[in-house]
């Protein structure tokens, strides 16, 4: 059987980071960023199942911020609801919720100290937290 890789997004109102795991589930490469509007329920689903149904994808791991307190705010809920939206359109796909406290802040932190320019990292920045959301979660397995 082909092994089927993980992709992790990071979920904005404006945007979703998509990273992706080699075969081996070992690593988190940057894949795309997708264009969305959260206000006009534009979640860019159809692109997203392209890029599960081109790349082999088995398991989509959705990071989920809660706040420093553990509960969900705003922007968790908003995650849940994108996982169900994907959900109604991929009902056979594995859909992780993962806590991605903190996964922002380093991806723009690694971005800072790679020294990318502001224009740059504000391109890259979404894809980023995705990558790193998604290594979370690889190194857990491992």
């Amino acid at each position: 059987m082909l092994k089927q890789k993980i992709i992790g997004l990071d979920v904005g109102s404006k945007t979703v980071g998509v990273a992706i795991s080699d075969l081996m589930g070992w690593t988190a490469q940057g894949l795309d960023t997708l264009h969305i509007n959260e206000e006009e329920n534009q979640l860019g689903i159809d692109a997203l199942m392209n890029i599960i149904e081109k790349e082999n994808v088995g398991t989509v791991v959705i990071g989920l911020p809660k706040n420093m307190n553990n509960s969900i705010g705003f922007r968790g809920e908003a995650s849940i609801k994108y996982k169900e939206a994907l959900l109604e359109s991929l009902p056979h796909i594995e859909v992780i919720m993962w806590d991605e406290r903190l996964s922002t802040m380093a991806a723009e932190k690694s971005l800072l100290e790679a020294d990318v320019s502001r224009a740059k990292r504000k391109k890259v920045i979404d894809k980023m937290a995705a990558v790193f959301i998604l290594q979370g979660y690889l190194d857990s397995l491992n």
